[in-house]
Formats: C-alpha cells, structure tokens, sequence
C-alpha cells in the first residue's frame, strides 16, 4: 500500500528524472562493455584452440598431398 501513496514534495523531483537517467544509461554501458569483454577474453582460449587445429590438419593434408601424389 505504501508503493501508492505520494511521498515527494511539490516541488521535487522524482527519483527516475532524466538528468538521473543519464547516470543510470552510463552504468548500464559501462555494465554491457565490461560483459562484452569478459565473453571475448573466455571465447579467446577457445578461438586460439580452433586455430591451432586447424593449422595441424591442413599441415597434416599438405604433407599428405605431397609425399603421396607426387
């Protein structure tokens, strides 16, 4: 019941007001890039793997190519 009753002077301002949402699309920004980089800094292990392996199988089939086709 609380939640409707009205708690502000006439002359305040609400809590949600737009220079407070400036604050507040800040810090979800700043929340968001640093999830961002987290996921990119875990991914990586997994994208330099990836290469890795890669690498060795097209190394395994060019020398596979070249010691038995030629």
């Amino acid at each position: 019941m609380t939640m409707l009753i009205h708690t502000r002077g006439p002359f305040e301002r609400a809590a949600d007001s737009s220079g407070n949402q400036d604050v507040v699309a800040m810090d979800a920004a700043k929340a968001n890039l640093a999830t961002i980089k987290r996921f990119c800094m875990r991914a990586l292990p997994f994208l330099i793997a990836a290469a890795a392996l890669t690498g060795i199988i097209a190394l395994k089939a060019a020398i596979y190519f070249w010691r038995f086709h030629y």
